[in-house]
């Protein structure tokens, strides 16, 4: 498995650690889910903006074809 090395201020590392420790959880697993769920709400909202300039364009492209 590939791994990535990510540097913190102690300002973002302090409420990170503390959320985790909040969790239950590891820094590393919190840090792991948080990125990948970042990554995973950046590609649904972009497939929702262009699924709606699709519907919204589809008119025009019928016309234009």
């Amino acid at each position: 498995m590939a791994g990535l090395n990510v540097r913190f201020s102690d300002e973002e590392l302090d409420p990170l650690r503390e959320r985790a420790a909040a969790e239950g959880r590891r820094m590393q697993a919190f840090a792991h889910d948080a990125v990948v769920a970042a990554v995973n709400e950046h590609s649904r909202l972009f497939n929702e903006a262009a699924d709606h300039v699709l519907k919204a364009s589809a008119e025009l492209n019928r016309r234009l074809a």
